[in-house]
């Protein structure tokens, strides 16, 4: 039987994975893959591959074990930089193993497992999309904190302005309670998205 991974990512805290999950595993079922493993995080594409602690296990996990598929709802899920998303696809085509696109319904290998030159060109081409439309969205969010400072407003929190401890504390709850775990700092950071900085605060605080 076809072994595969599941691979999911939102952006934010505010969002959920669910749908990509619940797609990816009625394909599966449908295909009568075998689901070997779930990788799913809370993070931003534009993070480089070493910061997202997920995407480094699944790296890891297809080192260690027998797999031969990974599947990924669409390509800006795996990464947004274009030089991470095609490193992960040399990667995992290096050890044989194809990348499925759901939302494309695209694999990077044939099934004599060789490399698939059009899937590859395709996604090539989506990743640049990608990547572009995660700078026209900077671009729009700079320029209209531009014109909002041009119009005397202030960008940040006020002046002078700082959380009580009662406050990060009350704010901070889930952090506080990982770190007492002895988590690392990175790896917090990777699992709540709060900032390095904001964590030492924490840790000085216990």
């Amino acid at each position: 039987m076809t072994k595969v991974v599941i691979y999911a990512r939102v952006s934010t805290k505010s969002q959920d994975y669910d749908r990509q999950l619940v797609e990816l595993r009625e394909y599966a079922r449908k295909m009568e893959y075998d689901v070997v493993a779930e990788f799913t995080e809370k993070i931003s594409g534009a993070k480089k591959v070493e910061e997202r602690e997920a995407l480094t296990e699944l790296l890891a996990y297809t080192d260690a074990h027998k797999v031969d598929k990974v599947l990924v709802y669409e390509c800006s899920r795996l990464s947004r930089r274009i030089i991470d998303f095609l490193t992960v696809i040399e990667n995992l085509t290096a050890k044989k193993i194809s990348v499925y696109i759901h939302q494309n319904g695209l694999e990077t290998l044939l099934p004599n497992k060789q490399a698939n030159p059009i899937a590859q060109l395709v996604m090539g081409v989506l990743a640049q999309f990608n990547s572009l439309e995660r700078s026209l969205i900077r671009s729009r969010m700079e320029s209209g904190y531009n014109h909002y400072r041009q119009q005397g407003g202030q960008v940040g929190r006020k002046v002078g302005y700082r959380k009580s401890e009662e406050q990060m504390r009350g704010d901070y709850a889930k952090e506080i309670q990982l770190l007492k775990k002895g988590l690392s700092l990175r790896n917090i950071q990777a699992i709540t998205t709060t900032s390095i900085n904001t964590l030492r605060k924490l840790k000085q605080m216990m």
